[in-house]
């Protein structure tokens, strides 16, 4: 059995983990990996781990599923624990699970998770979300005008109960619902876009 290692004490600062979710297929888009998009110049998956970074997050953690091989090879996940999801064409949730199941056992208090489709999510909005950890229960959300969206954290307490509700493509939505009193919003519209590239459409937001 996995032992958990002890929270960290009152005097040290809170390791909070990154995990970027980046195993998907872009099925809406022709089937083109949305990790090996671009954006001003880098994929998706380098702007989205120097956005972990540069918002105070590590150590980071990426999950990769369609083209992981190509993924590996083109960005830039150096220093970065990578796991594969084998299972990602079964939905996000599969990739929030694998993720997660990464994290548990390590020093992490928690983890702040960011979508490799919404590069409209800067090292800003990261930083704001990361500042709302208070102890390895905590469950924070950016806030749009008012409305939940990513990136999340969640303290790590809490990661085995969202793991066991991560289903399809739902990933934690249903937990956070179910425990929608519990989230500190932080306000993030001034400082991000939460758009995602699903479709041929939202290939307009990349520059």
């Amino acid at each position: 059995m996995t032992s958990t290692p002890p929270p960290s004490s009152p005097s040290a600062a809170p390791v909070v983990a990154g995990l970027l979710l980046a195993a998907g297929g872009g099925r809406r888009l022709g089937g083109r990996p949305k990790a090996l998009l671009e954006h001003r110049g880098r994929l998706l998956a380098d702007h989205a781990v120097r956005t972990l970074r540069e918002g105070g997050c590590g150590p980071v953690h990426v999950v990769l599923g369609a083209a992981a091989d190509e993924v590996r090879a083109r960005a830039g996940l150096s220093g970065c624990t990578v796991t594969v999801n084998p299972e990602w064409t079964e939905g996000m949730g599969s990739s929030l699970r694998a993720g997660l199941g990464a994290l548990t056992g390590t020093e992490a208090d928690a983890v702040l998770v960011l979508l490799v489709d919404q590069p409209g999510i800067g090292a800003e909005a990261v930083a704001r979300v990361r500042s709302a950890y208070r102890s390895r229960t905590s469950l924070a959300a950016a806030s749009y005008e008012g409305e939940r969206g990513h990136p999340v954290l969640f303290g790590a307490d809490l990661w085995a109960d969202i793991a066991a509700g991560a289903v399809g493509d739902q990933g934690a939505r249903a937990y956070l619902r179910a425990h929608r009193d519990a989230i500190t919003l932080v306000e993030c519209s001034d400082v991000a876009q939460a758009f995602d590239i699903d479709t041929a459409e939202d290939l307009s937001h990349l520059e």
